[in-house]
């Protein structure tokens, strides 16, 4: 699960770099909200296994 998560942050971040290079106004927009959702979603799930796997480890 762990390895997806990483893979999805990386795919968004770069997507949203890509995205700032390539398209404008709206589609811009629209296309960075959503990729930033998806980088906030992913690195809430990272933040979530570390600690549930750091509380079972205490």
């Amino acid at each position: 699960m762990k390895p997806l998560l990483w893979l999805v942050l990386i795919a968004a971040v770069s997507a949203n770099v890509f995205l700032s290079l390539v398209a404008d106004g709206l589609a811009q927009t629209l296309l960075s909200i959503a990729t930033g959702v998806v980088a906030i979603g992913t690195a809430l799930g990272l933040w979530a296994v570390r600690s549930a796997r750091s509380a079972r480890s205490a």
